[in-house]
């Protein structure tokens, strides 16, 4: 059973109709898209040359430690962001030769690890932005509910949080672009409104047909993403799951997340759960 057939069935078992309706996805996300049009990151891997420059920018913007570069034996294993390294370039071998893929917090438009939350930590901006507060109680369902493994656990530090990409929230208010983006030397990243992203898109599809697989990874996987992707080849050859399907995962852990006296009434179950569940696959 993967994780989201997990969280159907939990949902399914502990969730009357009346929380759904009261905590349906719709409007969990309703006000904050409202009037908003989301930004984000247009990221072609055909134009990325793993010089891992945004590695450098994103440590250096938030105060995580610097990465060395320039040694390629880092590319012989696949790396995953980590809580003091929130985006990592990683080199796949594939039939149209070596594609090199940043990783990162793909910033859901219906994130679920939002309506995971449960004291609100994480939030979901109008401008697409997927953050996190101080006030996380290290529950860790953010990280059971992300279909793409994202947020990760501090677990060396006394006062652990969860830990990923924010997109950069603080420079964006300062009218600032995110640091990967304006690291990378070769403009494999280009940040705008999510909108104009997909014409771009589109477009390089359409001008360099043979250049390009004809998909834009996060227009419409789980609900849509603000980190958008084109590459040469399909893309699961690069890393990408390509089963999660078109529907929003909120829609699948919401019945379960907002079942609060439920929930409270197991939490010692479900955290040591989720702590060991979570723990392993840091570990693999």
């Amino acid at each position: 059973m993967d994780r989201r057939d997990f969280l159907k069935a939990l949902g399914a078992g502990m969730a009357g109709a009346a929380l759904l309706d009261l905590f349906s996805p719709k409007d969990l996300f309703a006000k904050e898209a409202e009037g908003k049009e989301f930004f984000g990151v247009l990221v072609d891997t055909t134009r990325c040359i793993g010089c891992r420059s945004c590695e450098v920018a994103c440590a250096e913007a938030h105060g995580l430690p610097v990465p060395e570069v320039g040694d390629e034996s880092i590319f012989r294993t696949l790396r995953k962001p980590s809580a003091t390294q929130w985006t990592v370039v990683n080199r796949y071998r594939t039939e149209k030769g070596d594609v090199f893929v940043k990783t990162q917090c793909m910033h859901c438009c219906q994130p679920a690890c939002v309506a995971a939350c449960l004291v609100k930590a994480m939030q979901k901006h109008p401008e697409g932005h997927v953050t996190w507060a101080k006030n996380c109680m290290g529950c860790r369902l953010c990280m059971f509910s992300c279909p793409f493994d994202i947020p990760k656990f501090e677990y060396d530090s006394p006062t652990p949080t969860i830990q990923k990409c924010n997109l950069c929230w603080d420079r964006y208010k300062k009218g600032e672009i995110p640091a990967c983006v304006e690291a990378c030397p070769q403009e494999a990243l280009l940040f705008g409104p999510r909108r104009d992203l997909l014409e771009e898109a589109r477009a390089r599809i359409y001008q360099h047909p043979d250049r390009y697989y004809h998909h834009i990874y996060g227009e419409h996987e789980v609900g849509g993403t603000s980190f958008l992707y084109l590459s040469p080849v399909p893309f699961e050859q690069i890393g990408f799951r390509t089963d999660l399907g078109t529907k929003p995962y909120p829609e699948y852990t919401t019945g379960f997340l907002y079942a609060v006296p439920f929930v409270f009434v197991l939490w010692p179950s479900i955290l040591l759960g989720m702590g060991m569940a979570t723990k392993r696959e840091e570990e693999d």
